[in-house]
């Protein structure tokens, strides 16, 4: 009777210490599948610096930086589906972007708008995910966004806004069991905007669109029927109002705001703005940088454009045909010294380079006509 009552008491024993090892194990499980749930994000960060020539050209590598983020509920990334397959774009330097570079571009087209703000979080979602899903996924969509923020600011002058040393490429993993999902956005990370510094805020920015619109519209009341009538009053405007910055320090003096409401810049700021009043008009130009070698033999970083009339592409330089003059009179052939030139002339001093920063894309411009145009 004895050992039966202590088999009994054995068999309780036994089965509330499996009982508690049991409850111990779901409640371990739990705790691995919340870990599992658990984000781990980076921020793929490119960065274009200013230099101290005329051209601030420098886009360095994108950096991996580790940035744990908080825990986000079960699905949110699932509802990050973002297409951009819709827009339509038909631009010199977005027409040469890979696909996947094409999606950036067409993102900062869409929320142009909104980056006004500076702050503004522009989205990409899931976009990339397959490419993520690569051993060096997020090194090739860090060179994908690169040449994206080089076409989308050489095709479009008119962001002169936006500082993209100050704009970061977000990747966000998230690994839920054997699941990974990733979701892309660009925002400006620890600063305070992705705005240049002499902007901190959309009511600044519009205000000074409004300012250039203005000045544009005075210039464009003087609007002429020939594609070559409007290219000189352009040009005439840009080297009569303009006045070249030696300084190189002065405010806006890379961009339109600089050269048409300031009336100051270096040769960037002339190449922009002869484009941004181009594409008004519907004249297909394009921005081009590369090297120039001045009257006193120095090489220099320089800007200029291409211009197109009818099936021939020319070589225009207004920061050049703009030379500073003493008695403040210069000649009718030093105002048009490299006006509508062709290969054979222009490129004696003006050497084209597609590579807009190191290690960036190889961009192509127009073939230019070899002669020049009469």
């Amino acid at each position: 009777m004895r050992n039966t009552f202590s088999t009994i008491i054995m068999s309780i024993v036994i089965f509330l210490i499996v009982g508690v090892f049991a409850l111990f194990g779901m409640i371990v499980w739990n705790d691995l599948a919340q870990m599992e749930a658990s984000i781990q994000a980076e921020n793929v960060t490119t960065v274009i610096s200013e230099s101290t020539s005329t051209i601030n050209k420098d886009i360095k590598s994108p950096k991996i930086l580790d940035n744990p983020l908080d825990a986000i509920q079960e699905g949110s990334n699932e509802q990050n589906n973002i297409d951009y397959s819709n827009v339509s774009i038909n631009k010199y330097f977005y027409n040469q972007l890979e696909e996947q570079a094409q999606t950036i571009y067409k993102a900062f087209e869409t929320n142009k708008e909104n980056m006004k703000t500076g702050t503004y979080k522009v989205e990409l979602g899931n976009s990339f995910s397959s490419l993520l899903e690569q051993s060096n996924g997020q090194e090739i969509l860090g060179r994908y966004y690169q040449s994206a923020i080089e076409a989308y600011t050489y095709d479009n002058p008119d962001v002169f806004y936006l500082s993209p040393n100050k704009m970061y490429l977000n990747v966000e993993t998230t690994t839920k069991r054997n699941n990974v999902t990733y979701y892309v956005y660009i925002n400006s990370g620890k600063e305070a905007n992705y705005l240049i510094d002499e902007f901190s805020s959309k009511v600044e920015v519009d205000n000074a669109i409004s300012q250039i619109e203005q000045v544009r519209n005075n210039i464009l009341q003087n609007k002429k029927t020939k594609t070559y009538d409007n290219i000189k009053m352009v040009h005439d405007y840009l080297i009569e109002n303009t006045e070249y910055d030696t300084t190189i320090s002065k405010s806006n003096i890379y961009n339109i705001y600089g050269a048409m409401v300031n009336g100051e810049a270096v040769c960037e700021g002339y190449a922009r703005s002869f484009k941004y009043l181009m594409d008004i008009l519907g004249i297909p130009c394009t921005l081009v940088i590369g090297k120039g070698t001045n009257s006193e033999g120095r090489t220099e970083n320089h800007a200029w454009n291409y211009v197109q009339i009818g099936d021939d592409w020319y070589a225009l330089d207004a920061t050049w045909d703009d030379p500073v003059s003493s008695s403040g009179w210069v000649s009718q052939s030093s105002k048009y010294r490299y006006f509508l030139k062709g290969s054979k002339d222009i490129l004696k001093d003006h050497i084209p380079s597609g590579q807009f920063t190191e290690g960036g894309k190889m961009f192509r411009y127009p073939p230019l006509s070899s002669s020049n145009y009469e």
